[in-house]
């Protein structure tokens, strides 16, 4: 039987080196964000009902995350008509995954899988944490957005103290050396048939 591992935490947390330590030893892994975009450019899935509700969304045939984005802060019911367009469609790619998938664990990493209510759907979730600190320096080393940008999606996440409360385990990405570890033992202990850690 396919062990799924949902893994999810907050911007900068360090889910991206977590997922890759988990793929390194052996398992198969499906990624939210990489299936989003993947739903926006052309030809993708959310396209046309995109461009039905905000053609001004849409450029060279693919949705426009900055246009997207414009609109949502301006028209305050976006959002949640933007989910239930998305919402659907990333929950199929997830399963078409997941049926293809000849792994014995499959990691799915989800940044908003608590707020999506999507822990069901998985044998264990697994919540990558940092010191607030770390995380803070790693995303605005990234460059890409300013101070206020990262309080905002913060503000609009579930805090990542909750996020660890409601996982079966907890990653520390403070180091590599510490995920790696973490990360076996997650795999370990699943692979025992022990669930919590």
């Amino acid at each position: 039987m396919t062990l799924k591992i949902g893994l999810t935490g907050s911007i900068g947390m360090g889910k991206s080196t977590t997922s890759k330590i988990f793929k390194d030893l052996g398992c198969d892994v499906w990624d939210a964000d990489a299936a989003v975009h993947r739903l926006y450019e052309q030809g993708g899935a959310a396209v046309a009902p995109i461009q039905n509700l905000w053609p001004q969304a849409i450029s060279d045939g693919a949705v426009s995350r900055d246009r997207l984005k414009d609109i949502i802060s301006t028209e305050s019911d976006a959002l949640s008509k933007l989910e239930k367009i998305v919402h659907p469609l990333v929950r199929q790619d997830r399963a078409e995954f997941a049926a293809h998938s000849k792994a014995d664990c499959i990691v799915f990493d989800i940044p908003l899988l608590f707020e999506t209510n999507s822990e069901g759907e998985f044998d264990a979730v697994v919540c990558v944490d940092v010191n607030p600190t770390i995380q803070r320096e790693r995303v605005m080393a990234r460059g890409t957005m300013t101070e206020a940008q990262f309080e905002q999606i913060l503000s609009k996440q579930m805090p990542n103290d909750e996020k660890v409360r409601r996982s079966n385990f907890r990653v520390r990405a403070d180091t590599l050396e510490m995920a790696e570890n973490d990360v076996k033992t997650v795999l370990e202990t699943l692979k025992s048939g022990s669930d919590n850690a």
